[in-house]
């Protein structure tokens, strides 16, 4: 079977819906035996159950290795970095390498966050296009879920069927990714309307906010730090000004800013910056200290940045 392949790339995406636990040994664990008998490395990045199934089947070794993905599985914008990382940390030049990367799916914590994970999902064929080759298998347990499959297949090249792999037939590599609407605020805080010299005043705003809601400490200050990148972005490259709100929604604090700017990168603060690169790290900052980043942005739209901050207990 040919490989397919994303934009000339030897990256291979392949999508592995499964239903319960039985399915997703028996897949994922052909899907390592091929390797091994390929003579690659195996790089397994799962959630710790999942993980503990795979252990049970095909132990760690110099071959085979099981990644912790605790500080970056909830974190839909640190993920793409983390690939590149354990590639570079237990990718062996001399092996090809394939992955195994399955999101928590059935532990997110809001909507948001799933939708942040399928976008994820879309900009790891842009992520990966042109760097070195290595196959990327990604289980979805489709248990109780009938619609998510179909939406997920539009972002792998590849999905496996039967124990098979063939092309998948809705991925269109030319498609832009087509945004859910942000969810409606919930019972925002007035807007404040910010340009330059207007810092302290974001600042307060959102301390505010955060003091009635019980958010203090260093989780304040990172969040501030945070607000400042984005609002300063606002002033530099949105025209000059910008409009932050502020509210709360579940258990997190949500803190949006609107600009008439433009991010043209969607991996935009995905991937670590280089450490000579001038300038560029204000995005990767964010995504560093903020629970989640959610960033729409559009030439003639505008762009709206939402940091989201989980508030105590």
């Amino acid at each position: 079977m040919p490989l397919s392949t994303t934009a000339g790339s030897g990256y291979r995406h392949e999508l592995y819906p499964y239903s319960g636990k039985g399915e997703f040994v028996e897949g994922t664990v052909r899907f390592i035996r091929d390797a091994l008998d390929a003579g690659e490395t195996v790089l397994v990045a799962v959630p710790r159950d999942r993980a503990s199934l795979l252990r049970a089947e095909i132990p760690e070794d110099h071959a085979v290795r099981y990644v912790d993905t605790s500080r970056v599985a909830h974190h839909p914008g640190r993920l793409i970095a983390a690939w590149q990382e354990w590639l570079q940390e237990y990718g062996p030049e001399e092996r090809s390498v394939r992955g195994i990367g399955e999101s928590p799916w059935d532990t997110v914590r809001s909507q948001a966050e799933a939708y942040e994970l399928r976008y994820h999902e879309w900009l790891l064929n842009k992520a990966f296009a042109q760097g070195p080759a290595w196959w990327l298998l990604c289980p979805y347990d489709t248990s109780g879920d009938g619609a998510a499959p179909a939406e997920m297949a539009r972002w792998h090249p590849e999905v496996r069927e039967n124990g098979r792999t063939v092309r998948c037939e809705a991925y269109d590599p030319q498609a832009p990714y087509a945004f859910p609407p942000l969810t409606d605020p919930c019972d925002p805080d007035d807007e404040l309307a910010y340009g330059k010299g207007d810092l302290s005043a974001v600042r307060e705003k959102i301390a505010a906010c955060a003091g009635r809601h019980g958010l203090t400490g260093r989780r304040l200050h990172e969040l501030h730090l945070a607000a400042t990148e984005i609002a300063t972005n606002s002033i530099r490259h949105g025209g000059g000004r910008g409009v932050l709100r502020t509210w709360r929604e579940d258990h997190g604090l949500v803190c949006e800013f609107r600009d008439a700017g433009h991010i043209e990168d969607p991996l935009a603060g995905r991937r670590r910056p280089d450490p000579g690169q001038a300038g560029g790290r204000g995005l990767w900052l964010v995504q560093q200290l903020c629970d989640l980043v959610e960033i729409r942005s559009a030439p003639h739209e505008g762009t709206t940045v939402r940091l989201h901050i989980a508030l105590p207990g």
